[in-house]
């Protein structure tokens, strides 16, 4: 199957699904190997792997060359965290055949205005995209689109930007009507009573998609409840990784030796499966000269 028909039927099953956040290819193949369906490429993790600011610092470009590496590496679907598609409803119909091409299943853009603030940001500005502006993005882009089940998912800020969950519901009507796929409700309250306010009323016109990473002691069964489609895990791969990469740095910087983090950490040998380094040997086996590496050229 497709990978776009794997990410459409996800968001249109009847059960509970989830999808794991990845920033590059090797958290994107332990993504796929834990058993996950499908992948969020995150903005948030992807910019900060790159050692810059969730706010359209790194070019949408270079955000596809990652894409790249990532489907590359597995073979489940990946949603990308588009921001607010890079630009007017140009840059954003521009991105669909992009993606397209690396074959990415399906992707969301927030209805805030570019360069984007991350949602999470204390004190950051929140300003929100004019609906109109935002429905003829959405229509650019389903219109633009080769693939039938490539996904375009309408993220709704509204509940962020602390305008209530009736222009929340306001704007995901809208952007049901402008053709998006899904909606996804973000907020971050501590608890998840504005999702389910939103739900109260949303009849399940589209699938629902949410982000729990402040609500997160929710049970999860109160989602299935609610009628929720997606739940994202959204940018922990990211966060473990600091936290392991800060401990074993200050502890090895600290000992002046490896002798203390070595049994903590990953051998080199799952590094090499990972990489599916086995396959190469067996290539080089197969279509190289006995005995050696092989130079090429002449």
């Amino acid at each position: 199957m497709k990978n776009t028909s794997q990410l459409r039927q996800m968001l249109q099953s009847d059960q509970l699904e989830f999808i794991m956040e990845a920033h590059h290819g090797l958290s994107a193949r332990i993504v796929e190997e834990a058993g996950f369906k499908g992948i969020w490429a995150s903005g948030l993790s992807i910019s900060a792997s790159l050692g810059v600011r969730d706010s359209n610092e790194a070019s949408w470009t270079q955000v596809l060359d990652i894409l790249e590496f990532m489907t590359d590496a597995v073979s489940i679907p990946i949603l990308l965290d588009g921001d607010t598609g890079y630009g007017n409803f140009n840059n954003a119909r521009r991105l669909v055949q992009k993606l397209e091409q690396r074959k990415v299943a399906g992707v969301c853009i927030e209805d805030k205005l570019f360069p984007k603030t991350n949602s999470f940001l204390d004190n950051g500005i929140q300003s929100l995209a004019d609906i109109d502006e935002f429905c003829g993005k959405i229509k650019a882009m389903k219109d633009t689109q080769n693939d039938p089940d490539f996904v375009v998912v309408a993220r709704i800020e509204a509940l962020i930007a602390g305008c209530g969950h009736e222009e929340a519901l306001r704007r995901a009507e809208a952007y049901r009507r402008a053709g998006a796929d899904a909606v996804l409700v973000h907020s971050k309250r501590s608890d998840a009573n504005e999702i389910q306010a939103f739900m109260n009323e949303w009849s399940n016109r589209l699938p629902v998609i949410i982000v729990p990473t402040k609500y997160y002691t929710t049970p999860t069964d109160i989602f299935r409840q609610m009628g929720i489609s997606t739940v994202i895990w959204a940018n922990h791969n990211l966060r473990s990784s600091v936290t392991a990469m800060q401990q074993t740095t200050r502890q090895i910087f600290k000992d002046e030796s490896l002798a203390g983090i070595e049994q903590s950490v990953a051998t080199v040998d799952e590094i090499f499966r990972l990489q599916n380094v086995d396959e190469l040997q067996r290539a080089e086996s197969k279509y190289l000269p006995s005995g050696g590496k092989g130079l090429g050229g002449g």
